[in-house]
């Protein structure tokens, strides 16, 4: 490429019908349709560089993402204009922004925030299929809380987390607050880390539900994060609650 400049872009999308952020072959991700977005508005391929992941289903409302776009095309406006006149209705972006090469998505993020929404009662609301776990099972609201309160701290997460086929270097995260907040029939927990593993909020979540359902144990949740075991039963939370609310920089 000749002369660039590095574009930011912040990203919401409904990640129902996308196999996840990443590339993948013959796939539809996120990120193969902003590809292919940006080489039908400038004639070539450009890769765009997220904060990090989410999986299939996940969805996002402030994702982060950069690219090295050609420096005498466009203002950043016109980028954003052009990209989502390209993009899915269901993928959108929201600002763009030119910015300083030291600048990365991911290696420069300090932290992120997820949020999982659960509907709990006896119907699920059509418009929310997709988009929350819905659970007709009353849930007991204070042992939830309590149960959430176990995970802030800095903590070896290996028990929560799935293998994606690699080592981590490092099982260890800081998560600065698990927020807890209730509405009728809407739960939501609010998560912010310094980094989250493979699966990882969907983990805690799943487990944070089995206690408040007498499935699982406080105890049991404190003897995980205490000593870390792969082999324990789990059970991962759907991928229709998770929501990415923002990138911290």
């Amino acid at each position: 490429m000749a002369e660039s400049r590095r574009l930011k872009l912040v990203i919401s999308y409904d990640g129902r019908d996308f196999a996840g952020w990443q590339s993948q072959k013959h796939c539809n991700t996120i990120q193969d349709n902003l590809e292919a977005a940006f080489e039908r508005v400038c004639g070539q391929r450009l890769t765009v560089t997220g904060s990090g992941r989410t999986d299939s289903g996940v969805h996002a409302l402030g994702q982060c993402a950069h690219v090295d776009v050609p420096a005498a095309q466009f203002v950043a406006d016109r980028w954003l204009k052009a990209l989502n006149g390209m993009l899915p209705q269901t993928i959108r972006i929201l600002r763009a922004r030119f910015i300083s090469k030291s600048f990365h998505a991911r290696f420069s993020a300090k932290g992120k925030v997820y949020r999982y929404r659960i509907i709990n009662g006896l119907v699920r609301p059509p418009l929310e299929i997709g988009r929350a776990w819905h659970i007709p099972a009353s849930l007991d609201r204070d042992l939830l809380g309590r149960a959430a309160a176990l995970f802030p701290g800095r903590h070896d997460f290996g028990a929560f987390a799935a293998n994606r086929g690699k080592e981590e270097r490092s099982t260890m995260r800081t998560i600065e607050y698990v927020r807890v907040t209730s509405r009728r029939g809407l739960i939501e927990i609010e998560f912010l880390a310094d980094g989250f593993l493979y699966k990882m909020v969907r983990l805690m979540v799943g487990s944070i539900v089995r206690c408040t359902l007498g499935k699982e144990s406080l105890q049991s949740i404190e003897m995980r994060l205490e000593r870390p075991s792969r082999v324990a039963s789990r059970f991962v939370a759907p991928a229709g609650g998770l929501y990415l609310i923002r990138v911290r920089y």
